[in-house]
């Protein structure tokens, strides 16, 4: 215990040196902006969750995919204070539930791949293949995500004792930020791929990362 404890400490101290910028003095990191600085390296960095969101720009605008940046958001927050609040004790007491979500996240994932690559790639209002993640979506993708249960271990080791209320509220914001800055980069490409040939081979693209992301996970 003692010596997976220390390791997400690791994993903590190293996300946040990332997110704040080599060459920050230990110093000039007060709590807060180091708290910060992890948040939007875990956020901010490449993943299933926010592949999702650069889909969801792109496809549908970053106004429509709100309401998945938002259930991504709430979702990976209370995930983030459950296991400040002991949700790690649970997972030790039930080790199949480890393996159990690692599956269910490699179903889950290659479920938006395949629905992305069979697409039609139309931007048309009437089509009816034209469905938005969803609220839920988004929150169900962090609890199934690896990427977020590691961040949430790594950041209640480091800094949730005594501060599991600050480091959720930091997070909060800081997650919301980062996973709308990728709709909104989705969005931004909306002209270039008004083509749906081009959306095709996009959707194809973010289907092809998304399984890659899957198979990760099995060989996590």
């Amino acid at each position: 215990m003692a010596s997976a404890q220390s390791r997400f400490v690791q994993y903590g101290r190293r996300w946040a040196a990332y997110g704040a910028g080599i060459g920050i003095p230990d110093l000039l990191m007060t709590p807060a902006l180091s708290m910060a600085a992890f948040a939007l390296a875990s956020s901010l960095t490449p993943g299933p969750v926010n592949l999702v969101a650069l889909s969801s720009g792109a496809r549908h605008g970053w106004r429509a995919s709100l309401p998945y940046v938002t259930g991504a958001t709430a979702g990976f927050t209370a995930l983030l204070v459950l296991v400040g609040l002991g949700l790690e004790q649970a997972t030790r007491m039930l080790p199949a539930l480890v393996p159990a979500l690692r599956w269910a996240g490699v179903a889950f994932l290659l479920f938006m791949a395949w629905r992305l690559a069979t697409d039609s790639g139309k931007l048309a209002m009437d089509d009816a293949s034209q469905r938005r993640p969803s609220m839920l979506a988004g929150a169900a993708m962090q609890w199934l995500n690896p990427k977020a249960w590691l961040a949430t271990l790594s950041g209640v080791a480091v800094y949730a004792a005594g501060q599991l209320g600050l480091f959720a509220a930091i997070y909060f914001v800081i997650c919301l930020a980062s996973i709308a800055a990728w709709a909104v980069a989705g969005s931004a490409l909306t002209s270039t791929l008004s083509n749906p040939r081009a959306m095709r081979r996009f959707n194809l693209a973010m289907a092809a990362l998304l399984a890659a992301s899957a198979a990760f996970m099995l060989r996590a």
